[in-house]
């Protein structure tokens, strides 16, 4: 077939697109695609897009006008979308391979009736699940105060036997709460009156011999995403500061059937990203000249600084794990699907997963098998549950580790000068090595503590057996999330409320909701079918081992939170005196700058929905490192 300018005009005319320009390009581009085709001497490609084009598709797909400013943001993250086609393209998906998404129109037309038993959703923490028992009576501290760092079967246990209150309890976490919170900036909103009033009501039932299980009395903090009535539910967005929703989030409602007492509702980066909000940057406690990393930001924060007994938090691509590590806690993502999510933000609806953020496993498993299952709302929650058992023998457990991130750094490439090189152009490529260098030596010192930790495991008498991630482009699935998020938030993107958001640069979201604009819905799809293949090849790979050990960024982040594995993170020892200095800035876009004594992490990721056998292992692993009993000094 020829190409021929007049007809093709003339077809975009009849198909409504009226644009001289839009029609131009698109011919331009069609004739290029067939030259290549054809082995024409010039190689197929497509020119760079700029800010006219962008006019001209935002005129069609209608939206926009975006200024000069909000153009040129946009385009380095338009080009790099489009070149994230290819690699998805190069799959050559076959026929058969359905997107990774899958529509229930019984479930949407109205909500099912739970199979999780009354027991299972609302008190399913007894005394007969708390591994250390009750029947050692402990001692009380002379100062109540010193229970801040205490875990939940501690606390649980001191409550049990009337030694403490769950009011004394909640008065000395809400004090904490009060005094570091200028310092950390981790409190949205306190829920005092509603915390005095389940406390009193615990101690009430406690007395009477009525107990909910382990959770029962126990303060908690929750990400302010969650629903709670009476109170502002903020999502840490300008713009959104008096919003109310009149429901509790499930997780909330379980955890109030369970006897905890929510104190706080905590901080998270502005919409779920990073660790600024409307009313500042939550700290990390062991630096708190640096944040405290997100989104669950004041969960981690809180948690790390003992002022709640345990956080609710979520991750969509790295919001538990990332703050958990900068902050030295111990956090679970569960298998997606495992918590009902009714009542909370939706920022991707097929990625978002509820987990807690806690100072120990033991206490994040008590805590998921209150909020796992599901509640007939939220259509994406699985019928499975969290079968945790303290006794589950881990040893029986096939052990993987990724060896590619535990070996050796590959050579570092330093960036030559190009010919003809400016002086300015010198000065920026100086620039560029040196971080990279600086970046080298701090991937290079952290590097010690991974191996330290497969040294511990072969101590522990475990088998390791090398494995590897499946070979897909994961990098360029990641779309989805921003195309789900854009639309989750479609009405600050076409209002311009968007400008009310704290961060406004290149790579936040309202730039981010302005790129996913010109994700093509075929690119979606062909992007989820990706994702099919990578669950199935991720299943394979968890048919070989029971349990991978990793670091926790890199690759594997992006990777499982694409597949909805579950992950368990730890923290893994302090750096030392000789640590790189952390730089004057915090960027927020790395976990290891922390310097001289800060926390470390170590990652364990499972089978979808084996989240149990996980725990169980990470369990293992920490209770013979005791790394969970390291404080920051406040």
């Amino acid at each position: 077939m020829i190409f021929d300018r007049r007809a093709f005009l003339h077809a975009c005319t009849r198909a409504g697109i009226a644009s001289p320009l839009l029609p131009g390009i698109l011919y331009t581009l069609a004739a290029q695609a067939q030259e290549g085709a054809a082995g024409g001497a010039k190689a197929a490609g497509l020119a760079k897009i700029n800010g006219e084009m962008i006019d001209r598709a935002a005129e069609l797909a209608g939206v926009g006008p975006f200024t000069a400013a909000q153009k040129q943001m946009m385009l380095d993250g338009l080009n790099g979308q489009r070149e994230a086609y290819a690699e998805i393209r190069a799959l050559k998906l076959e026929n058969d391979v359905p997107p990774a998404f899958v529509f229930h129109p019984e479930k949407a037309a109205r909500p099912l009736e739970s199979n999780c038993t009354p027991k299972k959703c609302s008190t399913p923490g007894d005394s007969g699940s708390m591994d250390s028992g009750i029947v050692t009576i402990p001692n009380a501290p002379a100062r109540i105060e010193d229970l801040a760092f205490a875990t939940i079967d501690q606390l649980s246990n001191l409550l049990w036997h009337r030694k403490i209150t769950s009011l004394a309890l909640t008065q000395m976490y809400l004090a904490r709460l009060k005094r570091y919170d200028p310092k950390l900036h981790f409190v949205i909103t306190l829920t005092e009156e509603r915390a005095i009033a389940q406390a009193k009501k615990a101690d009430e039932e406690i007395a009477a011999g009525h107990y909910r299980g382990p959770l029962h009395g126990i303060p908690w903090g929750a990400k302010d995403l969650l629903a709670v009535k009476g109170y502002p539910t903020t999502w840490g967005a300008g713009g959104f500061e008096h919003q109310v929703i009149d429901e509790d989030a499930t997780v909330v409602q379980r955890l109030d059937a369970a006897g905890a007492v929510l104190v706080a509702k905590l901080t998270l980066g502005a919409l779920a990203m990073g660790d600024k909000w409307f009313g500042g940057r939550t700290r990390n406690p062991w630096n708190p000249a640096q944040g405290s990393s997100g989104s669950s930001a004041g969960p981690a924060s809180a948690v790390a600084a003992g002022c709640v007994g345990f956080a609710i938090g979520s991750e969509t691509l790295g919001s538990i794990s990332s703050p958990s590590t900068r902050c030295g806690c111990s956090g679970l993502r569960p298998s997606f699907g495992l918590v009902p999510r009714t009542g909370a933000m939706a920022l991707s609806w097929t990625m978002d997963k509820l987990g807690p953020i806690c100072r120990s496993v033991d206490d994040c498993a008590q805590v998921l098998k209150t909020i796992a299952g599901p509640d007939g709302e939220d259509i994406s929650a699985a019928a499975v549950e969290f079968d945790w058992s303290p006794a589950l023998d881990w040893r029986s457990l096939r052990v993987g580790y990724l060896k590619s991130e535990f070996d050796p750094l590959p050579p570092l490439k330093l960036k030559e000068p190009s010919p003809g090189e400016t002086p300015d152009q010198k000065e920026k490529r100086g620039a560029s090595n040196a971080q990279m260098q600086v970046e080298r030596a701090r991937r290079e010192y952290d590097r010690r503590y991974d191996l330290a930790a497969l040294k511990k495991l072969g101590a522990m008498d475990v088998h390791l057996i090398p494995v590897e991630l499946p070979k897909l482009p994961w990098g360029a699935m990641t779309p989805l999330l921003t195309a789900e998020a854009a639309a989750a938030f479609d009405e600050l993107t076409m209002t311009g409320r968007d400008r009310l958001l704290t961060e406004q640069g290149t790579e936040d979201w309202p730039n981010d909701f302005r790129i996913a604009r010109f994700y093509p819905a075929v690119e979606y799809i062909q992007a989820n079918r990706a994702r099919t293949l990578a669950v199935q090849q991720m299943a394979k790979l968890f048919d070989e081992v029971d349990v991978i050990v990793t670091p926790t960024s890199d690759t594997q982040l992006t990777a499982t939170n694409l597949t909805g594995n579950p992950a368990v993170i730890v923290p893994n020892g302090l750096r030392g005196a000789d640590a790189p200095q952390p730089p004057l800035v915090d960027d927020g876009d790395h976990d290891d700058i922390g310097g001289p004594g800060t926390p470390v992490s170590l990652t364990f990721l499972g089978g979808l929905y084996q989240d149990a056998k996980v725990a169980s292992f990470a369990r293992a692993y920490q209770r013979a490192t005791g790394f969970e009993k390291l404080h920051p000094k406040l």
